[in-house]
């Protein structure tokens, strides 16, 4: 028998200080798990919210995305759960010179960079264009509205080179990069 979550989370923390390497981790399906990631960033287990973070933190560190679905993940056991948008919502941002660093809900730090791109999604009813990142493989984060308007105030303004002509567009520029971040 296999040994309780919690039980082989203790000790993946203790063996993988930082993230695990669950991408190398492909147990058989073990079932569904009534846990449900809002789109506004709470982790509801069986219709209560976890409220200790460390806790949340743990089990993000575990979370795997393939296709459309999501699961925790440990060596031994694969539990499918229930995301409503994405599993991080950005909170904050920073700047130093030519870097901006964002943070997850969960306390994670993201550079913004070739390898965690903003990409702008539709978001909301009516559906609006959001920045999103690529957080880790397969897993993205949202813009909260203060960071994305932290990022509108940092955004450089120019006339669009291609059709279809929009009055502006905004772009940051982070690590080397440019990203468009809206259009207007």
């Amino acid at each position: 028998m296999a040994e309780p979550l919690f039980k082989q989370l203790e000790k993946l923390q203790q063996e993988f200080p930082g993230l695990p390497p669950v991408e190398a981790w492909n147990p058989d399906l073990c079932g569904d798990m009534d846990l449900v990631i809002q789109a506004d960033g709470h982790w509801i287990h069986e219709g209560s919210e976890i409220k200790r973070l460390p806790l949340v933190k743990l089990f993000a560190s575990i979370l795997k995305r393939e296709g459309r679905h999501y699961y925790l993940v440990t060596p031994v056991e694969k539990w499918r759960i229930r995301v409503e948008d994405v599993p991080f919502l950005i909170t904050q941002a920073a700047r130093e010179g030519d870097q901006i660093l964002l943070t997850t809900n969960t306390g994670e730090v993201v550079s913004l960079d070739k390898d965690h791109p903003l990409l702008l999604k539709p978001f909301g009813d009516p559906p609006q264009p959001i920045p999103y990142i690529d957080v880790r493989p397969g897993l993205q984060g949202r813009m909260s509205r203060d960071v994305y308007y932290q990022l509108i105030d940092w955004a450089e303004p120019r006339a669009p080179q291609e059709p279809p002509a929009r009055l502006c567009q905004l772009w940051l520029k982070s690590n080397g990069e440019e990203f468009l971040l809206g259009e207007y």
